[in-house]
């Protein structure tokens, strides 16, 4: 339940997931709401779901006013979302209203326009089954019958004051024709409405995104900006609020090994229990061995996930086995769970609801994700960082280590976009580079950053074999390496450097 004690408006849960809580506690009570979006921005799955909700969470009945779909649609359309509207109508939770287009109508307007007829039917239903939410879909298709302006403001206004005398709380959806445009179509509902709601799906970078704005709540506060949101099978809209996240992280001194003795060294002993951890390098640098060592290498009783974007679960097993490492032990043993996916076959936000749920049905003591670069792909540059602040976030309330792995776009180094977005999300930073060494190819690793930890910060050279990786000494005549640009230092200037230290000391 919310509790906003600076508002003086009371204000409805709608149950629709992330949206009480930007909305600070839900639609106001007993007042019109205009949900407002262009073609699939899901205004028509907002307005069923807000009558589902109160129905399945409150046992609050509903009307559904359609002025488009024929009501036998509606149903079918919806099954999909797990609502079952044909149960609710046998059950009088649910009644249509049905307005929607008949074969062989030919709508015209003559004389002057008047919605009583139809507003005695919306109140003979909301008193048949005494309705306590009402949906309205859509304005749009009944005032575009309409030639005047005065006349549309005029019926809109008699819509919402005989439904809030009702004493309901409705929403109404508008169609608008662009995303950043005029609010609705005919540039008066947003000004009769007590609320605005904008829903948006913008295609930037050849990608869509979906969000949602709270743009007025007359009399009472709510969180101002846009919200990014999904549809998900059996569940409906899904509002993801970073908004919700607080900085409340448990932190401890525990550590947990990284699969590698002498990794665990340079890092200090270890990484901390609730820590993310950044593996950066090079496409075959390691990062996927580094994750195989990390997840088979458990602690009794602990339970690793690993969501793979690039192999597959036979490929990431076959390699385990020639590192010498069980992953079909693990698994059968119920220690290690991989979920393998590309990340194509859904949007960013669908993702990062999907890991959560899996983190929390699964409950891992250890979490990987190979790699986030990929990840990268199917989203915009601002959807991608707030998914790495949504997805670090719960991994750290988990109590859990994450370890995350991102691709450098060159061999020899170089920021990625990647590391840019969760850098500074990172409580630990691991590099993995290519140094070219006289014409041969080499791999070094580096501890960057540890954050609450010291930690070595030698560039090492390490090698890979059936065994797995070696960690060896560190590079002592070259500079450079991490820049992408090795500069080989002569035995006799580094004794001519180091008395120049020395004298200066």
């Amino acid at each position: 339940m919310f509790n906003f004690p600076n508002s003086y408006v009371e204000k409805l849960p709608t149950g629709i997931p992330g949206f009480d809580h930007i909305s600070k506690g839900g639609l106001p009570k007993n007042r019109t709401t205009l949900v407002s979006g262009t073609s699939g921005s899901a205004k028509t799955v907002f307005a069923v779901q807000f009558l589902a909700a109160g129905i399945i969470q409150s046992e609050e009945s509903g009307v559904f006013v359609t002025f488009e779909e024929s009501p036998a649609d509606i149903r079918k359309n919806f099954l999909s979302l797990g609502f079952d509207i044909a149960q609710w109508e046998a059950e009088g939770r649910w009644l249509f209203v049905d307005a929607s287009p008949q074969i062989g109508d030919s709508p015209f307007e003559s004389g002057s326009y008047d919605l009583g007829a139809l507003l005695a039917r919306i109140e003979y239903a909301i008193r048949k089954i005494q309705a306590k939410r009402v949906s309205i879909d859509s304005l749009g298709a009944i005032f575009n019958q309409l030639s005047h302006r005065a006349t549309i403001r005029r019926e809109l206004h008699r819509i919402a004051n005989a439904l809030k005398k009702l004493g309901v709380t409705a929403v109404m959806t508008a169609e608008r024709t662009q995303e950043y445009g005029n609010i609705a179509r005919f540039d008066v509902e947003e000004f009769v409405a007590d609320n605005v709601i904008i829903l948006r799906n913008v295609l930037d970078e050849e990608k869509r995104r979906r969000t949602i704005e709270i743009l007025k709540f007359r009399g009472t506060d709510h969180q101002k900006g846009e919200f990014p949101f999904t549809i998900i099978p059996n569940e409906g809209v899904v509002i993801i609020p970073l908004s919700a996240i607080e900085l409340k992280q448990k932190s401890s001194d525990y550590r947990v090994s990284s699969g590698n003795a002498n990794l665990d060294k340079m890092c200090g002993g270890g990484f901390f229990r609730d820590s993310i951890v950044l593996v950066s390098g090079a496409t075959g640098t390691g990062k996927t061995l580094m994750v195989t060592e990390f997840m088979s290498k458990l602690s009794t009783n602990d339970k690793c996930l690993l969501f793979a974007f690039e192999e597959s679960r036979e490929q990431l097993f076959r390699n385990a086995r020639g590192w010498g490492m069980n992953f079909e032990k693990l698994e059968q043993d119920g220690r290690l769970k991989v979920v393998c996916e590309y990340p194509e076959v859904m949007g960013l936000e669908d993702h990062l609801i999907k890991i959560k749920e899996i983190i929390s049905e699964f409950k891992p003591n250890r979490v990987a994700v190979d790699s986030l670069s990929a990840l990268e792909r199917v989203s915009t540059t601002k959807g991608f960082r707030e998914f790495v602040i949504g997805l670090t976030s719960f991994i750290k309330h988990q109590e859990i280590v994450g370890l995350f792995t991102s691709t450098t776009p060159t061999l020899m180094g170089g920021t990625s976009v990647t590391e840019t977005h969760i850098s500074t999300l990172t409580d630990s930073i691991i590099l993995l580079r290519y140094v070219e060494v006289y014409g041969e190819i080499k791999r070094c690793i580096t501890v960057l950053k540890m954050r609450g930890s010291m930690h070595d910060k030698e560039i090492r050279e390490f090698t890979i074999d059936n065994t797995g990786m070696h960690i060896g000494k560190p590079f002592r005549n070259i500079t450079g390496i991490l820049s992408g640009k090795p500069i080989f230092i002569q035995q006799k200037e580094i004794e001519r450097l180091g008395s120049m230290f020395e004298d200066q000391k």
